[in-house]
C-alpha cells in the first residue's frame, strides 16, 4: 500500500504518528424540545474521543433526519440545523463548541417529515486536550420554531455515518 502509511513507516520510530479515523455509525433518536415560541432543540452524545492529545485534521458526516410522518408536534416541511461539536447544546442554538467540529449547517426543508440527507466536510484544525478523557462527540440538532409546537417534544430518527481524522500526540 502506498500513500501516507508507507511514508509514516519511513521515519524513525520515535518520529512515526499514526493517523487514526473515529468513525461513529448512527442509528438512533434524538428528542427536540420547544420551550414556549423557541426553536426546538436537542443534543446527544455520539461518541468519545481516546484519552491523550488530539490534533483533528478533518471531519465529514452524511446525515438522514426523519420524524414519524404522522406527529402532529412537528411540520411536515420542517427546516432546522445541525452541528457536532466536543460539548452539548445547552439552548437553542449551536456555538462555540457546539460545532467545533462540523459548523452549523442548514437542514433543507423535510417532504412529509423526512429531511435531504446532510452531507458535510469541514478541514478542522483543532487541538483537543483530552487527557482526562473526558470530552465527547455531541450531536446538537435545532428544528425551525414555526415547525415544531410551543411548550412540545418530537422524536426525530438520525440516521448516517460522522467520521473523524486524528492524530495522538503526548499520550500517557
Amino acid at each position: 500500500m502506498k500513500g501516507l502509511p508507507r511514508s509514516l513507516s519511513r521515519g524513525s520510530a520515535t518520529s512515526r504518528q499514526a493517523v487514526s479515523k473515529l468513525k461513529i455509525p448512527l442509528n438512533t433518536t434524538i428528542t427536540i424540545t420547544a420551550t414556549g415560541a423557541a426553536i426546538g432543540w436537542g443534543t446527544m452524545v455520539i461518541g468519545d474521543f481516546p484519552e491523550a492529545h488530539l490534533k483533528v485534521l478533518s471531519v465529514a458526516c452524511i446525515l438522514d433526519f426523519a420524524g414519524s410522518g404522522a406527529d402532529a408536534n412537528l411540520a411536515a416541511t420542517w427546516e432546522g440545523d445541525v452541528g457536532i461539536g466536543t460539548t452539548p447544546a445547552s439552548d437553542a442554538k449551536i456555538s462555540v463548541g457546539d460545532e467545533d467540529l462540523i459548523t452549523e449547517t442548514a437542514i433543507a426543508a423535510a417532504t412529509a417529515e423526512v429531511a435531504p440527507t446532510v452531507m458535510v466536510a469541514d478541514g478542522v484544525d483543532l487541538v483537543l486536550d483530552n487527557t482526562d478523557g473526558s470530552l465527547e462527540v455531541n450531536l446538537n440538532v435545532l428544528v425551525d420554531a414555526a415547525d415544531i409546537t410551543d411548550d412540545e417534544s418530537v422524536i426525530l430518527t438520525v440516521s448516517g455515518v460522522v467520521e473523524i481524522v486524528y492524530i495522538t500526540m503526548l499520550d500517557d
